[in-house]
């Protein structure tokens, strides 16, 4: 094992968690990144970004964790280096490497022996561009390996502790047993192969999930025709060992920081290449219409939506995380304003009052709030605080008991026992309240 620190680039939700975790594994990490105001928060002990468990072990850690803002102090020590930047959407579809290509440049200024390893999710053939750059600017003292993560955000602890598996790819074998080194302590299967396989698994992987999710909500919405439940469809399916349980809830789509821009990227690099990709046009389009059917779900129930009051309960795009990047709550928000609708919203990880990102939404500091005067609800986030909520007593706010279960989270007889007039997503015949204008 490497005795000197582990350099860790980025402290997002993939960069801090993996370098929390590393300590916790027994490393020395130093964190680095530009953002002066959340080193300084780091530096105080507390956590920037919302993640169960992370706050507790970065402290039971803290003598093992130190940040910076400068590359010098991140390059005084470390040898191993893991770049965790944002690799958000560019306008033409490919992911922006921006932030990638200043942080291997600053790396390859200050020179010395390093191995860069990539754990922000790049397009296939970053590795072998990043090295071909560093050959023309003369730089021959920077290797490169790929391990891409695999962090559910909301379990990000969990799965870097206890992963599926680990991939390591890299252009020289001591790179790679240098990096699975890193991981010893954690029992699972190591896939070592090429650099360009290990990016295309990270790809491949979220691209497949998406499409298993935009999947079951076209068999959700074909449900809602023929009068099937699609919650005992997905369970009669995931019970079949080939197609497995996982991601086959039905919903308003996928959204998030990886989902969304993975795939938009993953087909964008095939048709760069002159390959059509047409699974994940279609992919992409279900998971966009999808958000529109719940509005025309409203306006099969209320008629116009102009001048109605719909409540948005939960506006992150999962429980347990504060990110809204790419989340369904945007797009319904946007969407409901246009129609004239006047929207109110709340969610456990949002202060009350104004969001830039929810222009013209009122967002409260309670559900009932939220609920008071409300024509609507519509259920976007599956935060457990809406299982427990008191849906009687909800019922008695609102001017219409109307509640559009997005994720098929409420029990249906349950919303019925507590006086909801009740739709789901894919809940066809007897589970669909009748329309009442």
């Amino acid at each position: 094992m490497d005795a000197a620190p582990i350099g860790v680039v980025g402290t997002g939700y993939v960069g801090l968690v993996s370098a929390v975790c590393f300590a916790h594994l027994g490393h020395d990490v130093v964190c680095m990144d530009v953002d002066e105001g959340k080193i300084a928060k780091l530096e105080r002990g507390e956590v920037p970004i919302y993640e169960p468990g992370l706050e507790k072990l970065m402290a039971d850690n803290a003598a093992r964790l130190s940040y910076t803002t400068s590359y010098d102090a991140l390059l005084e020590h470390c040898r191993i280096l893991f770049i965790a930047v944002d690799t958000p959407p560019s306008p033409s579809g490919d992911a922006d490497l921006s932030r990638v290509q200043h942080a291997v440049r600053e790396i390859a200024e200050r020179g010395g022996q390093r191995l860069l390893v990539m754990k922000s999710t790049v397009p296939v053939g970053t590795g072998e561009k990043v090295m071909a750059d560093l050959e023309a600017l003369g730089v021959t003292g920077i290797t490169y390996a790929s391990n891409p993560e695999f962090l559910r955000e909301g379990a990000a602890i969990q799965d870097f502790l206890e992963p599926d598996r680990i991939v390591v790819g890299c252009f020289r074998d001591e790179d790679g047993a240098a990096v699975e080194a890193l991981y010893r302590g954690i029992d699972t299967e190591v896939v070592r192969t090429s650099v360009p396989t290990a990016e295309m698994v990270k790809y491949a992987s979220n691209a497949f999930l998406a499409t298993k999710i935009s999947f079951i909500n076209e068999i959700a919405n074909v449900c809602e025709q023929v009068g099937a439940d699609v919650r005992t469809v997905a369970r009669g399916m995931g019970l079949d060992h080939r197609i497995g349980p996982h991601f086959l809830q039905a919903g308003i789509g996928y959204g998030g920081s990886c989902f969304p821009k993975d795939v938009q990227a993953l087909k964008q690099l095939a048709g760069n290449t002159g390959y059509h990709f047409q699974l994940l046009n279609a992919v992409i389009e279900v998971n966009a219409l999808q958000k529109r059917r719940v509005v025309g779900k409203l306006k099969e129930r209320l008629g116009t939506l102009r001048g109605t009051t719909v409540a948005l309960l939960g506006l992150t795009f999962k429980p347990n995380t504060d990110d809204l990047r790419e989340a369904a709550s945007i797009v319904l928000a946007g969407r409901l304003i246009h129609e004239g609708a006047k929207v109110t919203a709340y969610d456990p990880m949002l202060d009350a009052g104004d969001h830039p990102l929810f222009p013209g939404v009122v967002i409260c500091e309670e559900p009932f709030e939220a609920l008071a005067g409300a024509d609507a609800a519509v259920l976007v986030t599956e935060w457990s605080e809406f299982g427990r909520l008191d849906w009687a007593a909800a019922t008695s706010v609102m001017t219409r008991p109307l509640l559009i279960d997005g994720r098929n989270f409420i029990d249906p007889a349950a919303a019925a026992e507590a006086g909801l007039e009740y739709e789901g997503i894919g809940l066809g015949g007897e589970l669909r309240a009748p329309i009442v204008r």
